[in-house]
């Protein structure tokens, strides 16, 4: 998504204020070396049933690869199996991820939508 201003607060309110269509594009990461490849393109929206791998975060965390079980388009986060919080009574919350902090390793490729258009860019290339 392109802004037009360079300062942050406007940039943060383009965010806050955005469509939902918007936001749904800035819920993405990049792809896998071996996908960028495959695919031609760089980055792709996150969607559930993607397998991903976490870049950024807390130590414990990075490098953990599991597949996608939520996205909040609103809040631009991403639920991963396999990650959880512990909360102060001791049961586990599933700990949710920011797009970007994530590379997608393997694609669900079940909606013919988004098979076709991936496919268009690899033909076009």
């Amino acid at each position: 998504m392109y802004q037009k201003s360079k300062q942050p607060r406007k940039q943060r309110k383009a965010q806050y204020n955005a469509s939902n269509v918007r936001r749904s594009k800035m819920v993405g990461a990049h792809l896998s070396a071996d996908l960028i490849e495959e695919y031609a393109t760089r980055s792709v929206r996150v969607i559930k049933g993607d397998t991903v791998k976490v870049m950024r975060g807390d130590a414990e965390i990075v490098g953990v690869e599991g597949k996608v079980t939520d996205v909040d388009t609103h809040r631009g986060l991403v639920v991963i199996e396999g990650i959880t919080i512990p909360k102060a009574d001791g049961t586990q919350k599933a700990r949710p991820l920011h797009a970007s902090n994530l590379m997608v390793t393997k694609l669900e490729l079940k909606d013919p939508r988004r098979k076709a258009k991936l496919e268009k860019k690899e033909v076009s290339q």
